[in-house]
């Protein structure tokens, strides 16, 4: 499968921007020059997790899985060309399915671990997916079990009885010719408004994302990486997998999030670079003594990113903790900004901005005014952020994709920013569809988040809108409270945003208290079924 047309690829060959390596191309010049260095290694409670023993795997031993994996899924009748679905947790072995896919010429595609039957018929149909790999359990959901049953149609290959990890050497498995601009990958949406889309990807679109984020994160080839995402999509892909094969550093493993765990392995492994969800740092902020229990030394810089960082969280890492934090905005699509100690010292600025690429960066971006499409540049103007470059996918997978791009071929991501530091800066102001309308005054629930989060008694937080007879909408603030922590009121966390400088209209006028957010399988708060959920339930006091 290639999704590129000729025209682009030339263009962006010519510009430097694309060349001509792949994924496994870059695995033999690593085992050439570094064979046995570290290359991938498992959580070490894998045991409880999968009932299989911990690995770790250097460069030649997972070239060498890589191989015979391949030889095992052609020996099972996938072919170059096909499609696999695949759904694994973080284990050793989904990294070596990523390196066999690139050297047969499959394509892979990666869904969470908390998919079900519903969601797995419709990829596979969608795909027409050749074969299925899963491994018999994690924890006590049977995922192999669980996918047969769904997919009675489809070959569910298990790993540990259909197919095996055999790390010794063997005959060099001989696929395609590579080709850096075929399809590599399948991945989908994240699924914060409805239901997920298909985005292709190709070796040279990926490895121009981890060549963003090796920038952002200043990453280093004896780097040890730890990735606590779920490699499905961008964030562990185009932040560990790829800046890691472009480089030849290591990568542990984690997932599924455990705060304890998570920072043993940052001591333990001695890790280098990590990327962290916001509310991990932001819990971490608060319990100075949590971060003093562990020897973090050989930590340099900590991402961070799927929603708003807090700037007094910034502020303590640095000051207190002597770690840098990078802001990362990107997505399955391509969208590959950052903001980091360099581009922004101010924590306030890192916080909520992301620096605008320069002229003959990898991604170009625009905002244009949603509705007439007319470019936007003026200090303050706020719009849609358009973007194109060699971040950039093609389309989404058998979708009518006119309205995806603009005439000019830039994306429509659906987010709105906002012109700011001199025009050399965007804010996230929210996704175009997230827009509170209380009344004709127009409301990001962006800000709202960030500033109720840094309140001293809120864990987590996430506005929605929720109806009303005379404004159209108003504004409802979900909040997770701290543990042991006296419950906020409505009227605090009124005149909490008044003493930020919030303007009335902007406040919360109803208050729920929540044991957790709803969020998708990759994290993100889902905005739309807050906006569900509050649609039905009774409104409650909390004066």
């Amino acid at each position: 499968m290639k999704t590129t047309p000729e025209n682009r690829i030339e263009a962006l060959t010519t510009a430097g921007l694309w060349g001509g390596q792949t994924l496994h191309g870059l695995l033999a010049e690593h085992v050439s020059s570094r064979p046995h260095d570290l290359a991938v290694k498992d959580q070490p409670n894998r045991q409880a997790l999968t009932g299989h023993d911990p690995l770790g795997l250097t460069w030649l031993a997972l070239d060498n899985a890589s191989h015979s994996l391949a030889y095992q899924l052609s020996a099972s009748g996938v072919a170059e060309g096909d499609t696999i679905l695949v759904q694994l947790p973080n284990i050793a072995e989904l990294v070596v399915l990523y390196y066999a896919v690139a050297k047969m010429g499959v394509v892979v595609s990666p869904v969470p671990v908390q998919y079900g039957a519903h969601e797995l018929r419709m990829l596979a149909g969608a795909l027409q997916a050749k074969s299925m790999i899963s491994i018999e359990r994690l924890r006590e959901a049977p995922l192999a079990a669980a996918a047969r049953e769904a997919l009675p149609e489809l070959a569910v290959l298990e790993f540990g009885r259909d197919l095996q990890l055999e790390t010794s050497s063997g005959e060099p498995f001989a696929g395609p010719a590579a080709d850096p601009d075929r399809t590599l990958s399948i991945c989908w949406t994240s699924g914060t408004t409805g239901t997920p889309k298909g985005v292709p990807r190709s070796h040279n679109m990926w490895l121009a994302t981890g060549r963003t984020s090796i920038a952002a994160g200043s990453m280093q080839p004896d780097d040890v990486l730890l990735n606590p995402f779920p490699l499905v999509n961008m964030a562990a892909l185009g932040g560990f997998l790829f800046p890691a094969a472009i480089l030849g550093a290591a990568i542990v493993l984690h997932h599924p999030l455990d705060p304890g765990l998570y920072l043993s392995q940052l001591q333990d492994e001695r890790i280098t670079f990590t990327i962290a969800p916001p509310p991990l740092l932001n819990q971490l902020a608060k319990a100075p003594a949590m971060w003093s229990q562990f020897d973090f030394t050989s930590l340099r810089r900590i991402g961070s990113g799927s929603a708003p960082l807090a700037p007094s969280m910034i502020a303590t890492f640095e000051q207190d903790y002597g770690k840098q934090i990078v802001n990362f905005y990107g997505s399955n699509e391509g969208i590959s900004l950052f903001s980091t100690p360099e581009d922004a010292v101010d924590p306030q600025v890192r916080a909520s901005m992301f620096r605008r690429p320069d002229q003959g960066a990898l991604i170009e971006t625009r905002v244009v005014d949603p509705d007439t499409g007319e470019e936007l540049t003026a200090e303050g103007a706020r719009g849609e952020l358009l973007i194109s470059g060699a971040t950039v996918f093609d389309g989404y997978f058998h979708h009518d994709n006119r309205d995806v791009f603009d005439p000019s071929g830039f994306f429509r991501t659906g987010d709105l920013v906002e012109i700011c530091g001199g025009g050399q800066f965007y804010r996230i102001a929210g996704r175009s569809k997230d827009i509170i309308n209380r009344g004709g005054m127009k409301i990001s629930p962006v800000e709202l988040d960030v500033a109720l989060e840094q309140h001293p008694a809120v864990m987590e937080a996430a506005v929605c809108a929720y109806s009303d007879e005379r404004l159209g909408e108003k504004v409802c603030a979900c909040l997770v409270p701290q543990p042991d922590a006296e419950q906020p009121t409505l009227a605090a966390l009124q005149q909490y945003l008044l003493e930020q400088g919030f303007a009335k209209f902007k406040l919360p006028e109803r208050l729920e208290l929540l044991q957790q957010l709803p969020r998708n399988p990759l994290g993100k708060v889902q905005r739309f079924a807050l906006q569900e959920q509050m649609a039905n339930t009774q409104e409650h006091s909390h004066e």
